[in-house]
């Protein structure tokens, strides 16, 4: 990834990825390679007792905590971070809005600290942010032991009130806190409300453009 400004001060772009960087979704297509359909349906019907009841409550952050169990429990840590990282160019050349990528180089060009804050994998997010000049990936990570996948998630689920705490964090490391930053937030979802609501400039995306 590319070093963040020297200063520390200035201007900070959080950017979500799926569907605000990206034309579409990215963790499942990911899944999928890693694992196939074909056998993380099943996977999930073993667990129905667990499953059903949280479709009915619309938990995205236990379901995915369930689907990332059936994708990956079992899976070399470091053969997924390689396909992540082939997943990752396949993103970068064929799913990348152009409306969007249009303000994040004018980040770039600005010389602004850019950071991905996205509910999505960080096994292929962290090739992905190289690829585009991120300065830092805060993402869901996968838990594992001794290179091997346990299917539980490191930590919880990157999205809503926890990207908030995430960037603040990354903030206060990287940059000594929040105060003297002016932080612009992207996103296109539920997901990201609070995280616009935190920043000092929020653009949602929508299918036709930034605004």
């Amino acid at each position: 990834m590319s070093e963040a400004p020297a200063e520390g001060r200035g201007t900070v772009a959080a950017f979500d990825v799926d569907g605000t960087i990206t034309t579409r979704d990215c963790v499942v297509p990911f899944m999928r390679r890693i694992t196939g359909a074909r056998r993380i349906v099943p996977r999930l019907g073993v667990r129905a007792h667990q499953t059903l009841p949280t479709l009915l409550r619309r938990d995205r952050d236990r379901l995915k905590a369930l689907a990332s169990a059936a994708a990956f429990r079992g899976h070399r840590e470091s053969e997924v971070r390689r396909r992540g990282a082939e997943f990752a160019q396949f993103v970068h050349d064929h799913w990348l809005r152009s409306d969007t990528m249009e303000r994040f180089a004018e980040h770039r060009t600005a010389g602004h600290t850019i950071v991905l804050v996205s509910a999505s994998f960080e096994v292929y997010l962290q090739p992905l942010a190289e690829l585009l000049g991120a300065h830092g990936v805060l993402a869901t990570k996968l838990a594992a032991s001794d290179d091997v996948l346990t299917g539980a998630l490191d930590g919880p689920n990157c999205r809503g009130p926890e990207k908030v705490r995430r960037l603040h964090a990354w903030l206060d490391q990287h940059h000594g806190g929040r105060s003297g930053l002016r932080v612009e937030a992207y996103g296109d979802s539920p997901g990201d409300r609070e995280m616009l609501a935190d920043a000092d400039v929020a653009h949602w995306v929508n299918r036709g453009r930034a605004a």
